[in-house]
């Protein structure tokens, strides 16, 4: 069994369904709305979590009803919330969503209490990192948490898988401490300059990346798969699965908390892709983010049928 220590952010998804989304000044009437559990890094933590692996999360929210639920939500997940804590000033985060008739969608993160986390938080859980096979994050935290969760990784040797989302400047230094990056084509146009948008593009992407100090490169580019980029070769591609879409929002979480999971499970690089990709896939036929992990029986009825 996978053991992963997730840091990142929890927040309340307040999400409605929209003809179009709106452009400035534009007032749509939506519906049905729904709101439920997400955030960056409790999106990925339960999508490890419904895969098998024993998942540690470490976040902040409020001391209000979404942080009660917060706790509750991870706690039925089999998710351990001994790191979470609660901020006695700030609420508990929100995200707000628009999801469009075509499954597109735009989202407005306000934080709260997760981007309060401190590198104290982080260090309560040096115990947990010491026996993690992997560590995951992204940025949709303080910076402070960013960098306190890859130092301490790095110093006790232990693999880290950075999802840059949403995208902030990272320094050379941390990446160079980074096992894994996994930047959509959005993200890591703005991580190396290159606007990526196919493979010769993603491949010079994941070369600046790898000069920049990363080990390992998979750039996700949505239905067209993922670039996969370790030095030893030019890259390729790993093939998406082709399915339904009816919300695709969270389809991103589900292929990072997928992806530690098999990298710590001992797949090679691409397998991992390529299940992770299944994971995303899966996810994205249903409504909402942490709702729509699949499950491991899931995933393996769905790969068998594809084979």
């Amino acid at each position: 069994m996978a053991n992963i220590i997730v840091v990142g952010s929890y927040v309340v998804d307040l999400m409605s369904r929209t003809p179009h989304i709106p452009t400035a000044g534009e007032t749509v009437l939506g519906g049905p709305f729904r709101m439920g559990p997400g955030g960056k890094g409790g999106n990925q933590a339960v999508a490890a979590a419904r895969l098998g692996s024993e998942v540690t999360m470490v976040t902040k929210v409020g001391e209000d009803i979404f942080g009660d639920e917060a706790i509750k939500n991870f706690e039925q997940e089999g998710i351990s919330s001994k790191y979470i804590t609660r901020h006695p000033d700030e609420v508990t985060g929100t995200a707000l969503i628009a999801v469009d008739d075509h499954s597109e969608n735009m989202i407005v993160v306000a934080p709260g209490a997760c981007g309060k986390i401190t590198k104290a938080d982080v260090e309560k859980a040096k115990a947990d990192f010491e026996t993690a096979d992997i560590v995951l994050l992204q940025l949709e935290t303080s910076m402070e948490a960013v960098e306190a969760t890859v130092n301490l990784a790095h110093s006790l040797g232990k693999q880290v898988v950075l999802n840059p989302a949403p995208y902030q400047e990272v320094t050379n230094d941390l990446l160079s401490k980074v096992t894994y990056v996994t930047p959509n084509e959005t993200e890591a146009s703005l991580l190396t300059g290159i606007e990526v948008n196919d493979e010769a593009s993603a491949r010079k992407a994941s070369k600046i990346l790898v000069e920049k100090g990363v080990n390992k490169v998979i750039i996700t580019l949505g239905k067209q798969g993922c670039f996969v980029y370790d030095g030893s070769d030019d890259g390729r591609f790993v093939q998406a699965y082709q399915v339904k879409a009816v919300d695709t929002t969270g389809a991103g979480d589900a292929f990072n908390g997928a992806f530690a999971t098999f990298i710590a499970d001992g797949f090679s690089l691409d397998e991992a892709v390529g299940r992770a990709n299944a994971v995303g896939a899966l996810s994205v036929t249903k409504v909402g983010t942490a709702p729509a992990m699949p499950y491991k029986n899931e995933l393996e009825t769905f790969i068998s049928t594809r084979e």
